[in-house]
Formats: structure tokens, sequence, C-alpha cells
């Protein structure tokens, strides 16, 4: 199975959208497909030896939209930018070439009414003049019968375009019917019952609401186009011993590239030769720049400070960093949210009740005894006023904007499900090492026992623990080459997961680890039992080390808390959040740690293969939980909790396993991260409300039913007016979104302070 995502033109409301998944999943080889309003992407996923991407393009363009077809580098940026710019203005074009035939309709179609006096020769030519007007307001809307009646032949769905089509058609056709009466000297109508403004008013309200939703959708992907004009167009390269300065897109992986003072680092790689500092806050938040020297890795599109240096390419063209912080964020706002699956049911089958609707109103009202004129009045408001492009908007853009917000604040969240589940999130488990604590422990006493002395304590550990990959290793290994501690060899190494180590050193074996290990092995530790106690009630981890049944010591590390640990801790409990610590470390320990920080509860002693077990105990006791984890024995535990939140600077394996990823190690952005989406679900419940009242209230004034109370009878050209900008407004309640600031201070430019 093969996913890919293609950039559609042409859409309208959410039934265009489900009109073109209707006709991908009809597709064979196609196994789902979801297409996005609001962001204009179908997702598809696909059997590529049953069905290529250019079928997909096809099958689009034949349901009546275009496809911006797919490009390599950034050219298909470019291209896909320019089609959206061209959408735009097009939309502007022809609202402004309509609303110049569209004021003289107004005025002479209405101006009698409002006591306006006409020149003879209009009045005598009002059919013909009313036509002349319409026509090409008509034309300019062409799009909405194309596309309208095609759906309907093509994909048997009716959309927006067909609400259009057929109630802006059925006014015009109507009208020219009448003209048509006059012209030839017919008795039976007159003047009054020409009907043409409401056809060209309506076009002419609706292309303003498309271009003004065009231009405020344009502006939900902003976050888009921030990241992808950040991407340098340039790169500096040595190429057979000289200095050639060729585009980004031709750097491959290898060049040696050259970065001098003040210049933008091209592509992801490592210095090989010379120093200076380098701004990354583009991408992490972080104000301050980061040493660069021999052997650093350094992300593309980040700013060098004052000094200059060499690095060898190892990641370009769509690898990079940047890359693929604009893939997660374009699949992230392509995604949708399981709270849309409602509006998405509610759009399948809205446009044919509402032409249901719209009959039965006029068949209705004929039979009450209003004239053809009243009930066709009616069938044409309650057809326009019934757009579902608001119902379509509404949790999109929303979700567009959120996870926008997020990558601004170095926070990617890979999909609208999960910017979803983390409003519902009620408890959040931390990872100990790596995540609350920086993961680098040192070394803080050494305790022989009788018959030991420190250095050969130290050096029994560290020749275990230099074939071990375990944190505290290195550790023990820096503090014996920092006394100058010979340290022996040891063979038959053996790593025991979730007790010690053991190997052989000198002939006989050495073991070290926790408690559990020394039970197993059935050595006595109860002499050491008080140093124990001691040392675990500080927050300290102990290793105990033995030969063969005989405990020789033990080495006592203690790993600092990461900055920010505290405070994020404190935010999460204010929010109502219950927060847990899961780690190997005995109890004792863990609950020193705990305390420290203000955690509620501590999952102690916890083997890498249980913490996942731990976490489904939580769920099964009722909990929405949040896993926060950095190493390869958290992504279990991610995948198992109902979001997974990775650790940027951690393992891929633990990164590919979350849903939120944050980019900064920033224990902080788990707040903002939780705080984002409440405030996200909250701006989508609103569209969601506003979007339904709107129709709910909407559409049976539309059908008169105030008529025979208040004698109101809503005009189709205000119906028109208020469907155009009750889209405008969803867009608009969306984007009001980007005054959040997250609850947290942050130094960083892009700026923090509590809402």
């Amino acid at each position: 199975m093969k996913t890919t995502t293609i950039p559609i033109t042409g859409m309208h409301c959410a039934s265009c959208a489900a009109s073109i998944e209707k006709a991908l999943a009809r597709t064979p080889g196609v196994n789902e497909a979801r297409v996005n309003y609001a962001s204009a992407r179908a997702r598809v996923d696909y059997e590529p030896d049953r069905v290529s991407r250019a079928d997909l393009e096809q099958t689009v363009e034949e349901a009546g939209y275009g496809v911006i077809r797919e490009e390599t580098g950034e050219d298909s940026t470019d291209r896909e930018r320019e089609a959206r710019e061209k959408e735009i203005g097009d939309y502007k074009v022809r609202f402004l070439s309509s609303g110049i035939l569209a004021l003289p309709l107004l005025l002479v179609s209405m101006g009698p009414h409002f006591g306006l006096t006409l020149p003879g020769f209009i009045l005598k030519n009002m059919a013909l003049i009313q036509f002349l007007l319409t026509t090409p307001i008509l034309i300019a809307g062409a799009q909405f019968y194309r596309r309208g009646i095609l759906s309907l032949i093509r994909n048997k769905a009716a959309t927006m375009d067909t609400l259009v089509a057929v109630g802006t058609g059925a006014a015009y056709i109507y009208s020219l019917f009448v003209s048509i009466s006059l012209w030839t000297g017919s008795g039976d109508y007159g003047r009054g019952d020409l009907y043409y403004e409401v056809a060209g008013l309506l076009v002419t309200f609706i292309l303003l609401g498309k271009w003004l939703e065009a231009v405020a959708k344009g502006q939900t992907s902003a976050a888009i186009k921030k990241l992808i004009g950040l991407q340098p167009r340039t790169a500096l390269i040595i190429r057979e011993g000289e200095e050639v300065e060729i585009p980004v897109a031709e750097v491959e992986v290898g060049d040696l590239v050259i970065v001098k003072p003040g210049g933008q680092i091209p592509v992801d790689g490592r210095v090989t030769e010379g120093r200076s500092s380098v701004d990354e806050s583009m991408l992490t938040g972080e104000s301050l720049p980061v040493e660069k020297l021999a052997g650093s890795e350094v992300i593309g599109a980040t700013i060098n400070k004052l000094g200059s240096f060499k690095f060898q390419a190892t990641r370009v063209g769509r690898e990079t960093a940047l890359a693929q912080i604009i893939k997660l964020v374009e699949e992230a706002q392509g995604s949708k949210a399981p709270v849309q699956e409602l509006a998405d049911k509610i759009s399948a089958y809205f446009v044919p009740v509402v032409v249901g609707i719209a009959l039965a109103a006029f068949a209705l009202w004929m039979l009450v005894g209003q004239s053809f004129i009243f009930a066709l009045t009616i069938f044409i408001a309650v057809l326009i006023i019934a757009c579902p492009c608001a119902l379509g908007l509404a949790t999109p853009t929303a979700v567009m904007v959120g996870t926008g917000l997020g990558a601004r604040y170095g926070i990617l969240i890979k999909s609208a499900g999960a910017l979803q589940k983390a409003c519902q999130v009620d408890t959040v488990v931390f990872d100990k090492t790596g995540t609350l604590t920086r993961g680098e422990p040192e070394v803080t006493d050494l305790v022989p026992g009788s018959g030991t002395d420190p250095e050969e304590l130290l050096a029994l550990a560290a020749a275990l623990e230099k074939m071990s990959e375990h944190p505290l290793a290195e550790s023990i290994i820096k503090r014996a080459e920092r006394d100058g501690v010979e340290i022996p060899k040891a063979e038959e190494f053996q790593a025991l997961s979730g007790r010690g180590v053991e190997g052989k050193i000198s002939g006989r074996i050495i073991f070290m680890g926790n408690r559990r290990l020394m039970e197993e092995r059935g050595v006595d530790i109860s002499g050491a039992s008080g140093d124990i106690l001691r040392l675990e009630k500080e927050g300290k981890t102990v290793m105990l080390i033995a030969r063969e049944d005989k405990l020789l010591g033990l080495i006592a590390a203690a790993d600092s808390l990461k900055e920010f640990s505290r405070e994020a801790v404190k935010e999460l409990r204010r929010m109502g959040k219950m927060v847990l610590m899961i780690t190997g470390d005995n109890r004792r320990t863990g609950e020193a740690i705990a305390r420290e920080l203000g955690i509620d509860r501590v999952l102690a002693e916890v083997l890498p293969g249980g913490k996942a077990e731990e976490i489904k105990k939580l769920q099964a006791e009722g909990r929405t939980v949040a896993m926060v984890g950095d190493g390869i024995n958290d992504a279990p535990a991610l995948t198992q909790a109902d979001l997974g939140i990775a650790i940027g600077t951690g393992t891929d394996v633990a990164i590919e396993a979350g849903e939120i990823i944050l980019v900064k190690d920033d224990l902080r952005d788990v707040v903002t991260s939780l705080d984002l989406s409440r405030y996200a679900m909250r701006k989508i419940r609103q569209n969601l409300f506003w979007a339904f009242f709107y129709n709910t209230i909407g559409i049976p004034i539309a059908a008169g039913i105030l008529y025979p109370f208040t004698g109101f009878l809503l005009s189709p050209v205000i119906a028109g007016a208020a469907m155009a900008f009750s889209s405008v407004s969803v867009v608009s309640n969306s984007l009001l979104m980007k005054r959040y600031r997250p609850l947290t201070p942050d130094p960083s430019p892009t700026g923090r302070g509590g809402r």
C-alpha cells in the first residue's frame, strides 16, 4: 500500500470534497480516499501495482475538478502556491466583472420599487436590458453550472454547485421565458414577472463569498507558507577543488558545503571543519544560538552567525529536517478529526434533503393558492441559503490553524485526530530518564564493601559498563577515566534486561545491577541496606556489584532534572491532569524524584517491556492517557497510550511512534500541546454550532415559515448574501486562533505569554 497527496483546484464546498472522495474510492486499487475541503488536498491510500498516481489525478479531473501535477524539488511547492494565487485572482476578476454589471441590473430591476424614475427607453426595453446584463454574469459563474451538472451525471451526487445551478438557473430560465413572451407580444406576462436580478445578483454574491473564502483559506495555511519560505535557494559547495554556487535542489549527499558568516545553511549535514554558532530558532524556537564544531549536526534553513565552517551533506531535498516538518504539517492539515465525521455524514445527505425541502415548499405554497412567482421565490431562497460550505469548513480550518500554530511553537502534531485526542487527555505519564531528567547521570558515591577499595570497585564496574549502552554506563566510565583508574577487560558480557549486567573478569564472574539481580544470584546485601536506603532517599540510583556470591560494594549515581520539568508538572496539575512518572528505578529512588517534581504517582521498577502494560492498566481505570517519552523502550508505551508525545531530541523510533513531536527539549511544550488542543476544539465546536444553527434557522425562514404570521418573505438575494458570508465568518473565527499564546512563559523570539 502506498499513500499520496494530490492538491486539487475548483472545490467549492464539503459536498465537492465528498463527491471527489466517492469517485476516488470507486477506483480499483484504492483502499481509502480522504479529501479535505479547507486544505484542498486528497490523501489516497492505494495499491501501486493496480493504480498509479496519474490514474488518480485523471479520476479527479473526470469528476470535474483540477489537479496540481506532482513535480520534484521546489517547483512543486511553487506551482501549488501559484495555483492557489491564481484561484484567488480568478475569483477576484469574476466577481469584479460581474459586480460591474450587477449594479446597473439592480438599479434597472429594483429602482422603480423604490421610487426611482427610469427613462422610457429603459422601461420599454426592460426585458432585453436585463437579459443583456444578466447573461454575462452567469457566464462569469459558469463553473457552478458545469460542475454542478457534471457531479450529478458522473458521480450521482449533488453539491453546492448543483444548488446554485438549479436555483439561479430556474430564475434565469423563467425570466427568459417571460422575455420571449414579451418580445412576441403575448399579454400573459409583464415587466414585473422578470426575475433576472435574482439570478444575476445571486451569482455575484456567491462569487464575492468564494473570493473572500479563498483569501481566508489561504491565510489558514500561513504556517506552511512560512516554513516553505525558510528554504534557501542556493548552496556554496566544493566541486573539483573549486567553490561553486548551485541551486539547493542539486546538492547531493556527500557534497562538501561551505557556510560563511551570516549565511543560511542549505541542507542537513555534519560539520567537518571550522567552528561557529547557529541560530536554530526558526525551527526549534530556542532563542540562544547553538555552538557548532567538527562532528556537530547542522539543520538546513538555520542561520549561521559570525564564524564559518564546512560540512558534509547528509540529508538533501525531501529528506531534510525542514522538508520532513513541512510534510508532517501538510499531512496534519490535510487529515480529518473524528469530530468531523458527523459533519461529513450530514453533508453527504444535506444537498438532496435541501432539494427535497425546496420542492416541497414550492408545491405547498402553490397548493395554498400562492402565485408561481411567490413559490419560485421560496424554492430559490431555500436552495441558495442552505449551502453546506460553512459546515465543511468548520473543522478543517481550525485544524489547519491549530497545527500551524503548533509548528510555530516547535510542536509537530501529526494528525487532526491527535489534536482532538490531546483535548481529552486526563492523565500524563512521563518516562524518567531522558525525559524528566537529562539522561546524563554522574557518579556521586562509591561505597566499597569489606576487603574492596574504591578504585577496584570502580574498575570492575567500568569494565562491565564499557560494553553496555545503559545511560548509567557512561557516567561510570567517565568517573573511572577522570580518576585515572585502569579498566580491565571483561569477557562473556551479557546484559540482563531490567536487572543489570554481568561478565567474566580475570576468570571470575562479576555482576552489577539492582536488588532483584542480587536476590536471583543469592547475594546477601543486608550489610549494605543502611547505605542503600540512605542513598535512595536522596533520589540516587544505587548499583550493587558482586563477585560470584559476595557483595563487593555499591555505586550511586544521580541524574539532574531538566530545566522547566517542575514548571511543566505544576502547570499540568493546575490544568487538572493527573501526572505520573514511570521508571525502572526502585520505588524509593523514584518517589524521591517525584517529590522533588511534585508528581502524584510513581510507577517504579518497571521493566522496559512492561511500560505498555502499565499504560493499559491506567486505561482500564477509565483514564485517557498521554505518554511522554524519548527512548527506544518508550515506543511500545507511546503506541499503546491514547496519545503519544515524543521528545524531538530522542530516538527516531520514539519519534515515529509519537503522534505529537516536541522539537525542543522543553517539557513546557507538553502543556502547550494539551492547551492548544483544548483551544482548537473550542473553536471547532463554535464553528460547528454556528454552521448547524445557521442552517437550522435559515432553511425554515427561507421556506416561508414566518410569512403567515409576519408577512416576511426572505429574498433570494439576501439568502445568497447570507450564504456567502456564513462561510467567511466560520473561516474568520478559525483565523482568530492566531491570537493564541501558550500559558507558559518562554524567552524565544516567537514570544509566549498567558492568555
